[in-house]
């Protein structure tokens, strides 16, 4: 696949009469990396502002989705006349295996790949080919796992697994179809994307993933008939707190439903015991069935934030390096891959930047932060993942 050009992206501003557009991620808008004057052979050690080592790495692959979720890329923004990139604006599957490559020698091992919905980025699993060939510093392959809507996954499951996908997480807000299709916006039923995870399944995906998000007064009915369909499964649940992720979900902070209330519910039913987390920086609190029938896990950016040991980085679908879920501007990649500098100057860019966050943004929220300037609009989860 060649590499593309430069193009300069058209600005969307917002409508100021009723509909609230996102900012569209702009090369112009992106800031600069910083090469340092003296450049230092890539390690893992590097740690921000607040003492957070980079050990992960979120890539979205595609600002398109065939979902309209409501706390994602609600039908009225992302409407069919809505500017999506172009092919020549995305990372080439070359450009995004380089700069995974780089980011592995700086301590990075785990690839998650994201959209969008990534599935809908054609050949997708030639990029799985390529990074499932990439090796650490310390001859080990990158943990490699992709998030989606499940919508297609049949479809895909197969090919996914053999080019060297290694877990999958695919997101379902309830059992109900309607509760569901009220909040995909799509008129998409539930069988279908249980019939995705079957098929995964069925191929030997291990440790598969079911994220919910719940948004009280919405969905939250659905999280016990979640829990036992689940419950026995093999599928690990987790609930997620419904979160100001961008600036277009009309989010409320009355529609929180605390994570703590999510696991009373489930405890009265299926009684529950806390386990330790799998490695440190985990976003989820992990609990298991006392009758060892599985496990659940909540994610509680909401009302119990862990920014003080988060370890992500997020590249979004243009090149550009977020260092929070919440950010209003990344740092422009691309154009650095685009313009002839080596392998050495990107790492250490990667290195100067990430020394210099101070993202912090789930332990400062409050009740208006949703409620932004326009010159602070917090970028959209379509274009970085969740």
């Amino acid at each position: 696949m060649a590499v593309w050009q430069k193009h300069r992206f058209t600005a969307i501003i917002e409508n100021m009469v009723e509909k609230v557009i996102p900012i569209r991620i702009d090369e112009g808008n992106g800031l600069k990396p910083s090469i340092p004057g003296q450049l230092i052979a890539p390690h893992g050690h590097t740690k921000d502002a607040r003492g957070r080592t980079l050990r992960d790495l979120r890539i979205s692959v595609t600002d398109r989705c065939n979902f309209r979720c409501t706390y994602c890329m609600p039908k009225e923004v992302f409407d069919k006349n809505y500017p999506y990139l172009s092919h020549q604006e995305l990372l080439s599957f070359e450009e995004i295996t380089r700069l995974t490559s780089i980011f592995s020698t700086l301590g990075v091992e785990k690839i998650r790949l994201t959209g969008g919905e990534p599935l809908l980025r054609k050949n997708l699993e030639l990029l799985i080919g390529m990074l499932a060939d990439i090796r650490t510093p310390a001859g080990k392959s990158l943990d490699l796992t992709l998030t989606t809507n499940g919508s297609i996954l049949r479809k895909k499951a197969a090919e996914l697994k053999a080019a060297g996908l290694q877990r999958l997480t695919i997101s379902l807000d309830g059992l109900n179809d309607e509760i569901f299709k009220k909040m995909n916006d799509v008129d998409f039923p539930v069988a279908d994307v249980l019939d995705g995870i079957a098929a995964a399944q069925e191929l030997g995906f291990q440790n598969i993933k079911v994220n919910m998000v719940v948004k009280k007064g919405t969905n939250d009915h659905e999280i016990i008939p979640m829990a036992t369909h689940f419950k026995n499964s093999g599928v690990i649940l987790r609930f997620i707190e419904f979160m100001d992720v961008g600036s277009s979900n009309s989010w409320n902070m009355a529609e929180v439903l605390p994570s703590k209330e999510v696991i009373a519910r489930i405890n009265e039913v299926f009684p529950l015991e806390p386990i330790e987390a799998n490695y440190s920086g985990e976003v989820a609190q992990r609990w298991r069935y006392v009758d060892g029938s599985g496990e659940i896990g909540v994610i509680s950016s909401v009302t119990q934030t862990f920014c003080h040991e988060c370890t992500r980085a997020r590249i979004s679908t243009d090149g550009q390096m977020y260092q929070c879920l919440f950010a209003n501007q990344g740092y422009d990649f691309k154009t650095m891959l685009r313009s002839g500098h080596s392998n050495l100057e990107i790492a250490n860019a990667i290195m100067n930047t990430w020394s210099h966050r101070e993202d912090h943004y789930s332990e400062i929220r409050g009740s208006h932060t949703a409620n932004l300037s326009t010159g602070n609009r917090k970028v959209e989860m379509s274009y970085i993942g969740g």
